[in-house]
């Protein structure tokens, strides 16, 4: 929780009190439905929470827009995200359904009036998105073709709508295919070694569709 009050330090009491409360709930949530590995579940601040407050330090998302989060798991990054911009809203998805139930848990017990959390796939959902998150839940080719008719063409944001994907190690291969995309090293952010090889990847809205 330090390392959160650290990188963050202008937070709210609620927002506060909120990063504090996750460590409970999703040790005790894991105890029934293990949403996040054992070996994990210790370095949740770190591995799990700051990591997706990565995306905090590439966009800083507007009140009002509207961000989905494709396989969301246990609700990374959605959930800190949540927390993060209150006036932002978010739509959590995964295929699992006990993934879903356990975020819908956190987000009711933290009062997050902005997070919808469903069981659904990416290529069914309906409507359309300032950007996409996501934590590597596959390979940026298949990821673009599953959510390249989501994204609003109207900008509020100073980096074009789009995608922002949570990824690591080297990724020369995987977005050979996307000359626009933009990796944001999390060791500039962040100085726990677990960010060495992480980033953050924005691909903008034009080279998607």
């Amino acid at each position: 929780m330090q390392d959160i009050l650290t990188y963050f330090p202008d937070l709210t009491d609620i927002q506060k009190e909120q990063f504090e409360k996750l460590d409970h709930l999703y040790h005790e949530w894991n105890e029934k439905i293990n949403v996040i590995s054992r070996k994990d579940i210790d370095a949740l601040y770190t591995k799990h929470v700051l990591h997706s407050l990565g995306i905090a330090k590439v966009m800083k998302f507007e009140p009002g827009s509207y961000v989905l989060d494709v396989g969301t798991g246990g609700g990374f990054p959605g959930i800190p995200l949540a927390i993060l911009f209150p006036e932002t809203r978010f739509y959590l998805i995964d295929v699992i359904a006990k993934k879903i139930k356990v975020v819908q848990a956190v987000a009711e017990a933290l009062e997050l009036k902005n997070v919808k959390a469903e069981q659904i796939r990416a290529e069914n959902v309906k409507g359309d998105f300032d950007f996409i998150v996501s934590r590597a839940v596959t390979n940026m080719p298949d990821f673009v073709s599953w959510v390249k008719t989501k994204i609003k063409k109207q900008q509020k944001h100073q980096l074009k709508n789009g995608i922002l994907y949570l990824k690591g190690g080297d990724l020369t291969e995987e977005l050979k295919d996307f000359p626009k995309a933009t990796e944001y090293n999390l060791a500039d952010f962040f100085e726990d070694e677990f960010f060495e090889t992480k980033k953050v990847v924005h691909l903008p809205l034009k080279f998607v569709v």
